[in-house]
């Protein structure tokens, strides 16, 4: 099980999966474009276990979120290196037409080879994703998709050590498709009982 998180982009989606990942127990790196002196006043309110870091060091960790705005994917991913590292994609193309008849994640594929690639936490906003996911009596459940059996149990370990109850829906092409924008599974907020 991995015990440090890297969350490249520090947003309102970036800072909702450091809660997540601290309510899991691990430790995040989190960094931006901007670089780590932009994040202190985040990093002090994620509290213990968060720090600051390059965009280089949050990618050296074993997990590593992308959490940057779709348009700026490719420069965030440019030039790091991706071997053997797991990444959770939480992106969400608001534009399919630009990928070819492909999953967004199956691109982001593309642009991090030599890594594992985890469709997540692009389905809920980053209020209800950040918040506590218990609730009536029953867990959040989170939907995650990937073509590595072992990088998905991976990140189901991540989201269930944070209180979520997680859903695999198969590979990036199935799955994936299902938690897009203006598909089935996207904005769907779930609770399992």
């Amino acid at each position: 099980m991995s015990s440090r998180v890297g969350i490249i982009g520090a947003g309102r989606l970036g800072q909702a999966m450091a809660r997540t990942g601290l309510r899991a127990g691990r430790e995040v790196v989190l960094a931006n474009s901007r670089g780590p002196d932009s994040l202190s006043s985040e990093v002090a309110t994620l509290g213990d276990g968060a720090t600051a870091g390059t965009v280089e060091q949050a990618a050296q960790d074993p997990i590593v979120v992308l959490a940057v705005p779709w348009p700026r994917v490719p420069e965030a991913v440019r030039s790091l290196d991706w071997s053997g590292r797991i990444v959770i994609d939480a992106t969400n193309d608001f534009d399919p037409g630009d990928r070819d008849g492909r999953t967004s994640s199956e691109v982001v594929a593309d642009l991090v080879a030599g890594a594992r690639v985890v469709k997540a936490a692009n389905t809920l906003g980053a209020e209800v994703l950040g918040s506590d996911p218990q609730e009536a009596g029953g867990r959040r459940v989170i939907f995650i998709s990937g073509d590595d059996a072992d990088a998905k149990a991976e990140v189901v370990a991540l989201f269930q050590d944070a209180g979520f109850a997680a859903i695999d829906l198969g590979d990036l092409a199935t799955g994936g498709a299902l938690q897009q924008i203006h598909r089935p599974l996207a904005g769907v907020n779930l609770i399992r009982l």
